[in-house]
């Protein structure tokens, strides 16, 4: 579903389940965003909301771009087959 908005947007959910430390869970944020950021050229506007699961915090920089390039790859593949 498209947005009404001319841009895509970002929503995060990185709870306190994935990691207990603050940090981690503001690395993992950044990381995201960053991503979103650097792919935001490619994607249509539509609303993204990342839900992180508790395996995520131990996964390295690189494996955790290579797997939301993906995912956001796939989202919007399955955006566009709808139209």
């Amino acid at each position: 579903m498209d947005s009404q908005f001319r841009y895509p947007r970002l929503g995060l959910v990185v709870s306190k389940k994935v990691s207990k430390k603050a940090v981690q869970r503001n690395r993992i944020k950044r990381q995201i965003r960053e991503v979103f950021r650097y792919s935001q050229g490619q994607l249509s506007d539509m609303d993204f909301v990342v839900f992180a699961n508790p395996g995520i915090s131990g996964e390295t920089n690189g494996v955790l771009n290579r797997e939301l390039m993906r995912l956001f790859g796939i989202s919007q593949e399955k955006c566009q087959s709808q139209k």
